[in-house]
């Protein structure tokens, strides 16, 4: 239990370092969440910069997220990996270091699950292409990808209770940080 709850810490601490923010403000481009939807997130950086700085954030969210996996694998049990997931995402959502508003967690949750179950992250990369695919918006794949993280997530915690619950406070966290997107679908179906 104690090593997960450092392991938890370190999670929240290297999910608060947000490199959107950083790059921005090291390339004299201001703060990504000025703009568009006020989102550090790979779309919005997208919006503002292109496909190049979008696939730099994207790597390293990813790689960030993969260590904080590996660290997770090594110290705690399968069932507790749903907690790590959710200490990184609380700390892409709530960054320490960058005045508590951070980005949706969706690229940390996938970078975190690609090391605990590469499946899972290889289903959630194809589910988001295929909605996206679809119906072009950017947070439908988001939500396909996350419900295939979860699921993931959950299999290698054995369906434990603590699995379940982890997940699920996970998967909560991400949809709530989607509420905007989500009101507007509503507004476009008024």
């Amino acid at each position: 239990m104690c090593l997960m709850l450092v392991t938890m810490a370190l999670a929240y601490v290297a999910g608060s370092v947000n490199f959107s923010i950083i790059l921005f403000h090291l390339l004299g481009k201001g703060d990504p969440r000025g703009s568009f939807s006020g989102n550090p997130g790979v779309s919005n950086v997208y919006r503002q910069t292109g496909a190049g700085m979008a696939a730099g954030v994207l790597s390293l969210d990813l790689l960030r997220a993969a260590g904080v996996g590996l660290l997770s694998v090594r110290l705690c049990s399968p069932d507790q990996f749903g907690w790590c997931a959710l200490a990184l995402v609380a700390g892409n959502m709530f960054p320490l270091f960058h005045g508590f508003r951070g980005g949706k967690g969706v690229a940390n949750y996938l970078g975190y699950t690609a090391v605990a179950f590469p499946w899972a992250a290889l289903l959630a990369a194809w589910v988001w292409l295929l909605i996206f695919g679809i119906f072009r918006v950017p947070f439908l794949g988001s939500f396909g990808m996350v419900a295939a993280l979860s699921l993931g997530l959950a299999l290698r915690g054995g369906f434990s209770t603590t699995a379940l619950v982890a997940v699920a406070a996970v998967t909560g966290l991400i949809i709530a940080a989607h509420r905007s997107n989500l009101s507007g679908m509503k507004n476009l179906s008024s």
